[in-house]
Formats: C-alpha cells, structure tokens, sequence
C-alpha cells in the first residue's frame, strides 16, 4: 500500500502532475487539502470521497473534482488503483470553480492515463500545453448529473448521514436508523431539509443511487444492482434511476 505525497506546486512550469497509486480496502486519507486543484480517479475500485459539504461514492466510470484548498477524505471500497491529477488549471472564466462529480468517458480516462504516464506536462512544451488544453476543456464542458450528497453539519444528523452511507441499501428503516442519534426522526427530518436543501428520504434515496452506479459499473446486473441499492423491485429501481440520470441503468453497464 502506497502513501499519498505531498506535492508542491513548482514554480517553474508544471501546471498538471499524475500520480499512480494503490491502496488496500477500507485504507482512508483523512481529511486534507492541498494548494492545486485536483482530479481524484480510480481505474479500479470505489472510491468514498467526502467534503466538509457533500460526499459522493466514485467508481471507475466517474472522477471527482476538487478545486484548490479544498478539504477532502477518501475511503477505499475494495482495492483502489488511483490514478489521479493535480493541476493549476488555468480557467479565467471559472467553470472549475466547484466541486463535482465527472463522468469519465473514453477519450478522458485515456487522457488521464496518458498524462499519468508521462508523469507531468512542462509549460512552453506545445505538445504538453496542448494535452493541458484539452483536458481543462473536457472537464469544464462535462455534462454529468449532479448526484453529489449535501451533507448535514449537525452532528446528529451528520452521525445518521454516515450510517446511510455505510450501507445505502439497508433495508431499515428511517425510524430504526434514527435511534441512538440523539434526536427524534421528526427532528433529524427538518435537520436533513434545512441543512442540505433535501427531505431525508430524497437524500437516501439519492445515496442508493449512487451505489446503485457503483454496483453497475463494476458489472452487476440492473436486478444485482436493485437489490444491492435496497429496492426489491428491479422496475422501481429504473423508475427512480431515470429519474435522477434521465437515462436507463443499462447505460452504466461496462460495455
């Protein structure tokens, strides 16, 4: 198992850096920053990437993008091969300005492993200034749906948002996850809404779809990945699918 490095940023001319790295299962980075601007990708493994603000659970098919100083944590969910940039992207109009999720299509994870192989891109080399063109553009014009999750800053409602995230699709329910938190269901209710712009159930609701795009990605079928997200209907699971994606869960599945 590898440990992140530090890297600073030079200031003699390498705007993007790539590091390779392995992590074992339930191996977590606790909560850090840095001062570049980083784009946190596995080719394997899932990844729990959290925010003072928002988490969201990452597999192969999508990438998270952290802008500069911004704290994070990453949990590994099985063996994690990392593959990760650390930019000084240059965005005068600030569309990187945020937090999100990508999605990584084809030619973005080649770009990404290409620049990982190379090690850094050199500023006034015009073949690398090109490559660092290219990628700034593919992760500003992303289009991926936003399912990041807001999450709660009361630690009540905070403790009950982790055991969520635990296991999405525990069949428990609210009221049973609620007890030993600290405060009543009704109160943890008007604390998920006020705190995080969602209604409780919307927001378990939106966790089992992230998992549900974590069981796809790595394979599962739409039935294996219903059942793993905790709705026993595989019809209720696409219903509530195309509803947050717009698509069918078919569209996640490994090609």
């Amino acid at each position: 198992m590898s440990q992140m490095r530090q890297i600073e940023p030079d200031p003699d001319g390498y705007p993007v850096r790539g590091l390779a790295t392995t992590y074992r299962t339930g191996h977590r980075l606790d909560l850090h920053a840095h001062p570049w601007a980083q784009l946190v990708y596995a080719v394997s493994g899932v990844m729990q990437v959290e925010t003072p603000h928002a988490a969201w659970l990452v597999p192969p098919t999508r990438a998270i993008w952290l802008p500069p100083r911004m704290p994070h944590a990453i949990e590994m969910r099985g063996v994690v091969a990392m593959r990760t940039l650390y930019l000084t992207p240059v965005d005068p109009e600030g569309r990187l300005a945020h937090c999100r999720a990508l999605e990584v299509a084809p030619l973005l994870r080649e770009l990404i492993l290409h620049i990982v192989g190379l090690g850094m891109l050199r500023e006034g080399d015009l073949e690398h200034e090109r490559l660092g063109g290219v990628l700034i553009d593919l992760l500003a014009q992303d289009k991926t749906p936003p399912l990041d999750l807001p999450l709660p800053k009361d630690a009540r409602a905070r403790g009950l948002a982790e055991r969520i995230l635990a296991n999405p699709g525990d069949e428990a329910t609210l009221a049973d996850l609620a007890r030993g938190s600290g405060a009543s269901l009704r109160t943890l209710q008007r604390l998920f809404l006020a705190e995080t712009g969602l209604p409780l159930e919307p927001w378990r609701c939106r966790a089992r779809m992230q998992q549900g795009v974590v069981a796809l990605s790595a394979g599962a079928s739409v039935t294996a990945a219903a059942l793993e997200s905790g709705y026993q209907s595989p019809s209720a699971f696409i219903a509530a699918f195309k509803r947050a994606f717009g698509t069918t869960p078919g569209r996640y599945r490994p090609a």
